[in-house]
């Protein structure tokens, strides 16, 4: 009996250890605009594939970048595209795989408003602090019906360096030339004014909890936290409340694809494109990182090009146009 006990332990043990042995681990950090969406397709794909597990930290676009430039992950996600400069400072040679788009919407806490509307230009001047309070004149123009109460404007925005930072301030900068010339675009602009939350989830969280403020999330977010959101003036003149049809009509309006992805649609043309979307990628290294993880990498990105993609719209990302996705795959079989 005892060395039946003794066989069946060993056997255990053993099997543990090849177990083990045969596990992969995949590592990435990044954008916490993605998470939703990352998080279902990195269970799900380590659901369908024994012994691979995927660890993805949803720390901001860029924290992503400087883990992935130095070599710390086997991949990095970013909702800005890399600058040049960026690129020629990494450790490894990256490339930018766009895997789904969303749009970034602007959330408000206002006691008895559930509808509003802001231009390009509204947005601009609260975040620099021009406008402060909530029945101002600019605001009340474009929003004739609506009860604005006085009250101040508690402005938030990211407190790490964020990809959804870069897609708000590169819209604010086409809308504004004030905030072109002073804060401009980036991950991490000098704020003139508000309060900082960390992620989309930290931004969220206190829009929510304060009177009277304003923030900036992924639509994801907004929807999940229950948290009112207004319409937006589009570059032909229309409001336009965000959608994924209002995303995929932003992306449509790219004719010429760059070879490498690097593309901003912020403030796209079209009559019904939403004005505030954007792609976000993945920052996959030319050359694996680690080369035992290398086939398991590119299998889980033409898994999540041709499987996960489907999936997108239930959490309010809209997926990529068919032409790209079938250039997106033939980027992936060609990394080592």
């Amino acid at each position: 009996m005892e060395r039946t006990v003794k066989k069946i332990f060993l056997a255990v043990a053993l099997a543990v250890l090849l177990g083990s042995a045969q596990a992969q681990k995949l590592t990435g950090a990044g954008a916490t605009f993605p998470y939703p969406i990352y998080s279902k397709w990195f269970s799900e794909y380590s659901s369908a594939h024994a012994g691979v597990q995927i660890n993805y930290q949803s720390i901001g676009s860029g924290g992503g970048i400087r883990q992935v430039t130095a070599g710390l992950v086997d991949f990095g996600a970013s909702d800005m595209p890399m600058t040049d400069d960026q690129l020629s400072a990494s450790k490894v040679k990256l490339i930018h795989i766009p895997t789904v788009l969303g749009a970034v919407v602007p959330v408000f806490n206002v006691p008895g408003v559930s509808d509003l509307r802001f231009s390009g230009a509204t947005l601009a001047d609260i975040y620099l602090g021009k406008v402060t309070n909530w029945n101002d004149g600019e605001i009340a123009k474009d929003n004739p019906s609506a009860h604005l109460p006085d009250q101040k404007i508690v402005v938030v925005h990211r407190a790490d360096s964020s990809g959804t930072s870069f897609i708000w301030t590169d819209y604010l900068s086409k809308v504004s030339k004030e905030w072109s010339g002073g804060p401009g675009k980036g991950t991490s602009p000098g704020w003139p004014t508000g309060v900082g939350g960390k992620g989309n989830e930290g931004v969220a969280g206190l829009v929510r909890q304060i009177p009277g403020s304003i923030g900036y999330v992924e639509l994801i977010y907004a929807l999940q936290n229950k948290i009112t959101f207004g319409e937006v003036k589009n570059a032909a003149g229309n409001w336009v409340r965000a959608s994924i049809s209002g995303v995929t009509d932003a992306a449509d309006a790219v004719k010429n694809m760059p070879a490498d992805y690097r593309i901003s649609i912020t403030n796209a043309p079209g009559a019904s494109s939403y004005p505030i979307s954007s792609f976000t990628y993945l920052l996959i290294p030319a050359k694996a990182i680690n080369p035992a993880n290398a086939a398991t990498l590119k299998d889980m990105l033409s898994w999540m090009i041709k499987n996960g993609e489907g999936e997108v719209s239930s959490l309010s990302y809209a997926p990529l146009p068919s032409a790209l996705a079938e250039k997106v795959l033939k980027t992936v079989y060609a990394l080592q």
